[in-house]
């Protein structure tokens, strides 16, 4: 019974920075990786960033590497997701997601979404 329950979305303008913050009740060492997804208007859903369980091995979408950071804080079961040098392109719903247990497992862990607004 895992639940990922995002928070931190809003409205900023562009150049601003914001942080996204996914809390999970249950157990989050059980996901092998968290990831961050994303849905703008009209498009599919894409990649934004992982991260290993242990903090380890985060891997980014080019349209956000150097500018977003991936963390953990296994203390709090809370994955974060830094977001600095916004750009409207980054306008979209933000969702939180955990695969299982082990390596190759599917993500399987979903949050509800947190919307970020870019104002250019």
């Amino acid at each position: 019974q895992v639940q990922l329950v995002e928070s931190g979305g809003g409205l900023v303008q562009a150049g601003g920075s914001l942080r996204l913050s996914c809390a999970a009740s249950g157990r989050t060492f059980s996901s092998y990786t968290m990831g961050w997804f994303r849905q703008a208007p009209g498009k599919e859903r894409e990649f934004v960033a992982s991260i290993r369980w242990n903090g380890g091995d985060a891997n980014y979408a080019d349209s956000v590497k150097g500018r977003f950071t991936i963390s953990r804080d296994n203390a709090k079961n809370t994955v974060y997701l830094q977001m600095n040098s916004l750009v409207p392109e980054d306008t979209a719903v933000y969702y939180c997601t955990g695969t299982g247990a082990t390596r190759g497992s599917p993500w399987v862990y979903w949050g509800q979404g947190t919307q970020v607004t870019v104002s250019s």
